[in-house]
């Protein structure tokens, strides 16, 4: 039976051969492997196949039906297009008339960078085929557009370096679809090979030494500025079946994943960060997701009211599409929007990323002027009128002639990751930093973050920004219950009010100047909620008198110096060394810069005081001169101590009651 199959799925393929594969003379398991291969191939498995053909090549190099189904795989991946070609061409030198052969040795110029070589096996193809369908000559129109697009970007190349991130993060397997958060602090990918859950298995979850690797989710984190190996996110994702990342929220506590139940055409999932531990994926609720559609890619603006998202539904431009939705007050994904023929062409249009910044969105393309399928173009949206600006491809080297997609960018631009199957890759596919992230590129926004935290312990704190100007609030956000971590991106144009809480604590408010701003900005703002000493009620009288203070902030006793504590007051802090403009503070005192053994640079006014109440003193009259965050900090022997330590240590008083 297996052999009457072989041959039926043989002959159907190679009818217009002028001879047959002959494997009388081969053993049963090639004759098996054979078999196996060519179904995989049909299937549209091609990958899986290609690895088959390749050794049953090499074990009958002369066959001219090998040589030419070997490269016909070797099409599909971008490590082995130079030899797809030469297998393809000896077919071809052997039986011109094998059918189609004409188009796809053009398919394999195109992939090689040989155009004007693709360009004149295309002219062949139409003139020998004088009977070509429609949908067969498009086919040939788009590939020749292709080329030529292909030249134009290739003669202005810009100014990109690529790297591949190597070892660990690359492992022999597959490594795509890197996403990360917007301070490149954390990266999810996805993960396909010999550590996959279940190994290989069919399509039935069934271990097959034949099946594919089913995706897994990793994660990676950054040490000392270098990027780790990966690990699976936790069993609450990594499962027996495909588990595919393809977004992450800009703070990185929201990942958005793709899942293909064989119930639906495959839908849009979402889990959130608790602490160390990501939730059980649970279907987006509302109208992103469609029973009979495909949804498979999105992204969250940094405020988080508004997705991203792909989609095969009916009435779109093409086959896929991009849409945005926008968060509903109870909590689902609604009005729906196609973004337009501007955005979305008659191909497919995938893979949106949404910059921090709030209008620059990066997306993939099979139209416009793409080098081949899928290109990354850019868009900016114009907010006077809310439309998107006239798409741009990313040029050469960034795009190539074969799938380039899934492309996010950091906050400051700097980088863009990807993932490609090039030849110097460790693995079937691996991910790749791109330099800048988009020549020419300068975002303007904020990025805050820091740590929330009581008594020196993280903590999950609340966060409200505000944009008074507008009685508007931004966004709302949480801390991470186990680090204390958050993190926010402020779009230029507004200026920000920042209000922490934390239980029935008093709220710690401060202001982020980004109306003006036309740069990238990062600010750290650590947020301590000491139990022990709360903040100081200031009225707005300009300048209070030390009465006041002692009303307002319960004194502590002794008021006596004690040798090697002094005390600062801190008015900004920064990761690394930035000048602080403090024009409102004229007359408060010198502002210094103050390096301490946490690799923070606090910026202090007044210098060094010697007991507590006269630190509160000065900090009060800075409070009271318009400075919106004021904080107390304790040097002792040169190292930063909080107030509590210093009462365990019987070193300053308790308060009085």
């Amino acid at each position: 039976m297996k052999k009457v199959i072989l041959v039926i799925l043989l002959f159907s393929f190679t009818s217009a051969f002028s001879q047959s594969l002959n494997t009388r003379k081969w053993r049963k398991t090639q004759k098996d492997s054979m078999e196996k291969a060519q179904a995989f191939y049909d299937d549209g498995l091609k990958w899986l196949a290609l690895p088959i053909f390749l050794k049953l090549q090499e074990e009958h190099p002369e066959e001219t039906y090998l040589q030419f189904i070997t490269g016909l795989a070797a099409l599909e991946r971008a490590d082995v297009h130079p030899l797809a070609l030469e297998l393809i061409q000896k077919a071809y030198n052997k039986n011109k008339k094998i059918a189609g052969i004409d188009y796809d040795v053009a398919r394999a110029f195109h992939l090689n960078y040989k155009f004007d070589e693709a360009l004149a096996q295309l002219e062949i193809y139409k003139t020998k085929n004088k009977k070509l369908s429609a949908k067969e000559l498009e086919a040939a129109d788009l590939l020749a557009n292709y080329c030529n697009n292909g030249k134009t970007l290739m003669a202005n190349p810009l100014p990109a370096k690529i790297q591949n991130m190597g070892k660990p993060l690359n492992t022999p397997g597959s490594e795509y679809v890197p996403i990360i958060s917007s301070d490149e602090e954390t990266m999810v990918f996805t993960y396909a090979g010999d550590s996959s859950i279940g190994g290989r298995q069919n399509y039935f979850n069934e271990p097959d030494p034949y099946g594919m690797y089913y995706e897994d989710v990793y994660i990676s984190k950054k040490k000392d500025g270098q990027w780790q190996g990966g690990r699976g996110v936790g069993p609450t994702i990594k499962t027996n079946d495909h588990d595919a990342a393809v977004s992450l929220s800009s703070d990185g506590q929201t990942l958005f994943i793709y899942k293909d139940n064989r119930s639906n055409s495959g839908d849009l999932y979402v889990s959130y960060l608790q602490g160390n531990t990501w939730s059980v994926p649970e279907a987006l609720r509302g109208d992103v997701n469609q029973m009979l559609s495909w949804e498979g890619s999105c992204s969250m603006s940094a405020d988080g009211r508004v997705l991203f998202f792909v989609s095969d539904r009916k009435g779109g431009y093409g086959g896929r599409d991009i849409y945005k939705a926008t968060l509903q007050a109870d909590g689902s994904w609604g009005n729906v929007q196609n973004l337009g023929d501007k955005i979305n062409t008659k191909y497919d249009d995938d893979a949106p990323f949404i910059h921090p910044d709030g209008r620059t969105l990066v997306y993939s393309s099979c139209g416009l002027n793409s080098m081949g399928s899928y290109d990354i173009f850019k868009t900016k949206l114009n907010l006077t009128d809310s439309t998107w600006g006239p798409p741009e491809n990313l040029g050469y080297p960034i795009n190539s002639p074969d799938r380039d997609s899934y492309y996010v960018l950091s906050a400051d631009g700097k980088h863009g990751y990807y993932a490609s199957g090039k030849e110097d890759g460790e693995g079937l596919q691996d991910i790749y930093m791109v330099t800048p992230g988009m020549p020419g590129f300068e975002p303007a926004l904020a990025l805050v973050k820091g740590v929330i935290s009581v008594q020196g312990k993280p903590v999950e704190g609340q966060l409200k920004i505000e944009v008074p100007s507008k009685s508007l609030v931004y966004a709302q956000v949480k801390s991470n219950t186990e680090t204390g971590n958050y993190l926010v991106n402020l779009p230029a144009g507004n200026n920000y009010k920042l209000t922490y809480t934390w239980g029935k604590l008093p709220e710690k408010t401060f202001v982020i100047d980004a109306q003006n701003i036309t740069s990238y900005m990062e600010r750290v703002i650590n947020v301590n909620f000491d139990t022990l000493a709360p903040e100081p009620v200031v009225t707005n009288t300009p300048t209070p008198t030390k009465t006041d203070t002692v009303k307002t902030e319960d004194a502590f006793k002794p008021d006596e110096p004690i040798p090697g504590l002094i005390y600062r007051v801190q008015i900004a802090a920064y990761r690394k060394p930035q000048n602080y403009s403090g024009k409102h503070l004229a007359g408060l005192g010198k502002i210094e810069k103050l390096y301490l053994n946490d690799g923070i640079y606090r910026i202090t006014i007044g210098g060094d005081f010697l007991t507590l109440p006269k630190a509160q003193f000065h900090r009060a009259k800075v409070k009271a001169a318009g400075q919106p965050d004021v904080f107390i900090t304790a040097v002792y022997q040169g190292k930063r101590i909080y107030l509590d330590e210093l009462y365990k240590m019987g070193m300053i008083g308790q308060r009085k009651n």
